[in-house]
This record gives C-alpha cells, structure tokens and sequence, in this order.
C-alpha cells in the first residue's frame, strides 16, 4: 500500500503562481483518493507521477510531463516578446501542477488536448504603467519613465526645455530666493496638467500599452480614433451634430469643407468626432516688460496771440516703466494676466501748447463752417471729364444763401469770364483762401471784411455750369486742399 502521506508531491515550479489554499485543498482530497497502494507504495516501479494542470482555478487535463506545458507557455511568450520587445511581458494567468503517484492504467492522459488548451487560454500581459484621471485609467505606457516622458511631453509643447529644467530646478529648491527679472525675460512658476495624473502599475493586453507619442496624442485629443458618419437620405447638419452630442459650430469645425448652410447629400462621410483633450497644460508664468507712458498734453491759451494760432512752449516726451505681469495660460492660450509690480523708469514730460483767443474780424479761425444751409455733394475733388477738379460741388440746398466758411477779408468779387461764373475770393488772413463760384448774385464787394457764416451771394449756374449748385475751391499757402478734409456739417 502506498504512503498517502507522499501520493501529493506539491511540487511547484519556480515562478508559477501557487493556487488559492482552497482549490488546493479540494484537489489534495481527490489526489488520496487514486491508487490502492500500501505505505510501501512510493517504492514500487509501477507507479509512475503524472501532473494535473490548473489554469485560474480551472482543471485544463493531465499530462505526463510537466516541461512539455512549460515550453508552450515559453514559445508563447517568446512571439509576444518578439512582438512586443520594448514592453516586459509575462505569463500572467496561474497555472499549478498537482502531481499525483499512481498507477499508469489508472490514469487518462490528454496530452495534446492538454498543450493546445494552455496555448489558448495562457494569457501573456503587460507589466505597464497605468495613468489614471479620477481614479479612471486613461493610457497605458511601458513603465514609470515612460509615464513621465508623457507629462514632460506635454508640457514641452508649452516650453522650452530650458524652461522645464530651470523649472524642475526651482522646484528641488523651493526656498532659493528668485532674482530681478530683466528686459522681456520671462520665468516659468508654475507647470501642471489641469487634472492630475496618478501613476501605478498595472497588468494589461500588451496591445493596449501605447508609445509615448501616441499617448501625448491622447492627452491632447481625448481619442486615438476618428469617428465618421454616412449621411443617408433626410439628414440635416443639425440632426446629424445632435445625434453625436455635438453643436452645429462643432461639427462644421470637425469639417472644414462645410459651412453651416451647406447641402448634404446622402453618401457623404462626415467626422463626428470632437475630440476634447483629457488634460490642458496650465502655465503661470513672471513675464518683465518695458512700456511706453504716454506724456500729456497741456493747452494754455493766451488772448494776445490770433484765435487759430498755436505755438509749443514746451515739448512732450513719453516715459518709461518696467511691469512684471503674472500670465495664466491653458494650452498656450493666455486666460489671466495682471500686473504685479510697477517701476517707472523714466517721467514723462508735459507738452504744453500756447493757444490764441484773440479774434479779429478780418482774420479766419480755422473752424470752417458748411457754406450752405444742408445740400448734398454732388462731385467730389479730383479728376472727371479728362481734367482735374480743383474743388467741390454742393447742390439742392434747403435755401440757396451762400456763406463764408471763415471770416476774412473779400480779394474779389464778380464775373472775370474764366468759366467761374460769378465768383467771391476770400483771403482768411491765416493762410486760407477759398473761392466760391457760379453765383446767381454777389452780396460782397472787395476789401470788405466779412465774418464767418455771413452771407457773401446765392447760388446760381453762371459760367461753365450745366445747373443750379456751389463750386467751393480751398486753398492753405497756395495749394489745392480738398473741401472735404476741413469743412464740417
């Protein structure tokens, strides 16, 4: 009679997962019941060992040889290592062997049943780094170096890596007093993914570990893959974005080809994907900046000089000051900046202008006034009919009144046959002349002083005039100026 005591051999080989205490037990209780051997039995050459295999618990069959097993679990894991050579692999499921003493008729073998079921069922995982978001794994990466290359890469789209290594050592050492930033010089505080990342380590399908691209792309983008539908008969854009959760300014962006009145015909594909990234880079940053302070202006007026004549007493300079803003930025995009600190650099000085008030009749202001009461113009200054038109027609007035923009002094009043018609030249005594032509009748004569707004004729269509309007030519030191610049309703 065989030992019973050494029936179950509980041979384990080195690195496979021990069974759960309880399917061992069980298993043991089946194990003592093979075989009708006496104490002696272990000795006896017809018993032969023979090994249950167990795959999660699960009885897979029993083979003679347990390194027949072992090779297909290594020739499996050796494909994927090939496969898979920047990833650590392992066999992952538990797998025992029981081994049993018996006798060899007693049991029933299934070897190649046995082999092609652990190559089925042998799952072969990761040893990967998982990145969780709210307790939600979100990408898997080969290891804990490559999960922090994936947040330094998204922070480098951001910064530069001297940024990120100056940063990194400001952070080592927190205490390290900070010097004065200089001119446009800018100095990173703060770096952080706006949802925080965890990172542990987790046994995953080896096809789900992504490079550290592809999850930089993730994190940018919220999915690796595009999501497209076929428009089919009766489908608008708008039922179409409400259909996949979108707006219809989402789903035109999605589609740059499209506009939000655009015909669609069935057939089309369309992206309804709208990818919104798992976490934006936030950035607060020291930027140091010179700027400009504008000087002011100071008008002084004195009544000695004419209205209209100007002098500087003193010139205007602008100032200088030094701003250190503290600039928030998501993903590039800047969303807070205030000013921290303020030096000025340089004051600015005052300009200070003289101004005249002192009026006299017979000299202009330079505040022009319109010449008749409403109208419209109709032809500008400039060329039409193969010449040059030196001034500006004013037609269909309220009332046909013509007035002197500015006071003055009449240079000439009449009809000289130069194709003016009837006409009024006024000298404004400031550097102005105007002339008003095509005059019905003159209410002015030469050497008289007139002021502003005060009548000087009616309008009319003499001379080379084809209807009833104003021509009104403007002149400053003896050159052409357009009516339209100085004159104001």
């Amino acid at each position: 009679m065989a030992k019973r005591g050494t029936t179950l051999l509980g041979f384990m080989r080195k690195g496979i997962p021990v069974m759960k205490n309880t399917i061992v037990a069980a298993i043991i209780g089946t194990a003592l019941t093979f075989g009708t051997g006496n104490a002696m039995a272990t000795s006896n050459p017809e018993l032969t060992t023979f090994y249950h295999v167990y795959i999660q618990d699960e009885f897979i069959g029993t083979v003679a040889d347990q390194q027949e097993v072992e090779k297909v679990i290594e020739e499996k894991l050796n494909k994927f290592k090939e496969k898979y050579k920047e990833i650590e692999l392992d066999a992952s499921s538990e797998i025992a062997f029981i081994p049993e003493q018996t006798f060899l008729a007693e049991v029933s073998l299934n070897t190649e049943e046995v082999l092609e079921k652990v190559e089925e069922k042998m799952e072969i995982q990761a040893n990967a780094s998982a990145l969780i978001i709210d307790e939600k794994e979100v990408a898997y990466v080969s290891n804990q170096d490559s999960a922090e290359n994936v947040i330094n890469e998204l922070l480098l789209q951001h910064m530069s890596e001297e940024e990120l290594a100056e940063y990194n050592q400001r952070q080592a050492m927190p205490n390290e007093s900070l010097p004065q930033l200089k001119e446009d010089q800018t100095r990173i505080l703060d770096a952080k993914l706006s949802e925080e990342v965890v990172v542990k380590e987790a046994k995953v399908n080896p096809e789900e570990v992504l490079s550290i691209e592809d999850a930089v792309q993730l994190f940018n983008k919220g999915t690796l893959e595009e999501k497209k539908y076929k428009v089919k008969s009766g489908d608008v854009l708008g039922s179409i974005a409400t259909d996949h959760d979108l707006n219809l300014k989402q789903l035109v962006s999605l589609n740059p080809k499209l506009g939000e009145d655009t015909l669609i015909k069935p057939g089309m594909e369309l992206i309804v994907t709208y990818q919104k990234p798992l976490a934006v880079v936030e950035i607060t940053k020291e930027v140091y900046q010179t700027e400009t302070v504008s000087h002011e202006k100071k008008v002084v007026e004195d009544d000695s000089m004419f209205k209209g004549d100007t002098k500087v007493k003193q010139e205007g300079k602008d100032g200088k000051k030094g701003v250190t803003y503290s600039i928030t930025e998501k993903n590039g995009e800047v969303v807070d900046k205030q000013a921290i600190e303020t030096k000025v650099l340089e004051e600015p000085v005052e300009e200070i202008v003289i101004k005249g008030t002192k009026v006299v009749p017979s000299r202009g202001t330079g505040d022009f006034v319109w010449p008749t009461n409403g109208g419209y113009v109709s032809s500008n200054m400039g060329y039409r009919w193969g010449s040059f038109h030196k001034g500006m027609d004013i037609a269909r007035p309220s009332e046909r009144s013509i007035k002197t923009i500015d006071n003055g002094v009449v240079v000439s009043a009449g009809n000289q046959n130069d194709g003016y018609g009837n006409k009024v030249i006024i000298d404004h005594q400031n550097g102005y002349r105007t002339l008003y032509a095509h005059l019905n009748s003159i209410s002015v004569k030469a050497g008289q002083t007139v002021a502003k707004g005060s009548k000087i004729g009616v309008m009319g269509s003499t001379g080379d005039s084809t209807g009833v309007h104003l021509h009104i030519e403007v002149r400053k030191n003896g050159k052409v100026v357009d009516p339209r610049s100085v004159l104001s309703r």
